[in-house]
């Protein structure tokens, strides 16, 4: 893609990020990509691969979900207008029509007493969806187990401000294309005297699987680097800000990281006077999975008092 288009697209999604509580119109999202209105909507579905109204959709509804799971004590009420709806009924029929359950039954999976119909997220993206996934150590099988807070040995740290180059993964979370963003991105430290062993590697993790499409999902490889080191698409300079983080150790098999990642929000974050800051989830890799057959890493939450 031309790295033009690409930065204007980044900056529409950054704003849509930003904003997804508001009205946003075609006029003014053009406008934030310096395209013309006439063609922004074509540009923006050919680069995404979804309108910009289904994006929207899409992500309101993902930030509503995850308000559900992770602030229970919070009414349905006040998520809906905090994710953008006009009204806890018009929520409850756009979540009902995408993930085929209504808000009540994804915050109490073990009420659900049929199955529900196919909602959009099968249907359009090809995702299978379950409201137990969202809660994989309180529930099994319907069934709400004793958390484990005491055994997840997450510490909170103050980090530094680091500077990082930064790699988007084309595919999202598939493994494939994550491994592939990695090579290019290992490669070009190599390449510009950061030895591998000397290599101090994050990816921010913006989505949550179990309610967004894999190849959905935004995932950015990175490697720490000084400041006067110079980068160049498709490559870019990003930062991880200063500040206080939970951070879980997780040494185990790949497809056990996600337990591990909605586990610090499910069991530990509400009862610990924190509630997540405005920043994605950061793992911090220690080995290659592919050579050892297992992954050990940290996972780092930024945080901040409630």
């Amino acid at each position: 893609m031309n790295k033009e288009y690409k930065a204007r697209i980044d900056r529409v999604i950054q704003y849509i990020e930003s904003n997804l509580n508001k009205t946003l119109s075609l006029t003014e999202v053009a406008e934030v990509s310096c395209f013309s209105i006439y063609h922004f909507h074509r540009i923006f579905t050919a680069i995404m691969d979804e309108t910009l109204n289904d994006y929207i959709g899409r992500r309101r509804l993902e930030k509503a979900i995850c308000l559900l799971i992770f602030q229970p004590e919070k009414p349905i009420t006040h998520v809906a207008l905090e994710s953008g709806f006009s009204s806890s009924a018009n929520f409850a029929k756009a979540v009902k029509l995408y993930f085929g359950f209504s808000p009540s039954e994804i915050r109490n999976p073990q009420k659900i007493k049929q199955n529900s119909k196919i909602g959009k997220i099968s249907s359009k993206y090809g995702k299978a969806f379950n409201p137990s996934d969202l809660y994989p150590t309180r529930i099994t099988n319907g069934v709400i187990n004793p958390t484990r807070v005491d055994d997840m040995n997450i510490e909170i740290r103050e980090i530094a401000h680091q500077r990082v180059c930064t790699l988007a993964s084309e595919g999202g979370y598939a493994t494939e294309a994550v491994y592939a963003a990695w090579d290019k991105l290992i490669a070009w430290a190599s390449n510009n005297g950061i030895q591998e062993s000397e290599q101090k590697r994050f990816a921010f993790a913006f989505d949550n699987p179990t309610v967004t499409p894999i190849e959905k999902c935004r995932y950015d490889a990175s490697i720490v680097i000084d400041n006067e080191m110079s980068v160049k698409p498709p490559f870019v300079v990003s930062e991880i800000p200063k500040g206080k983080y939970a951070v879980l150790y997780f040494k185990g098999l790949p497809e056990e990281t996600l337990n591990a990642q909605l586990s610090i929000y499910s069991d530990w974050l509400p009862n610990s006077g924190f509630e997540p800051d405005n920043f994605p989830m950061l793992e911090n890799y220690f080995n290659d999975a592919r050579v050892d057959g297992y992954l050990e890493m940290e996972i780092y939450v930024k945080i901040k008092s409630l």
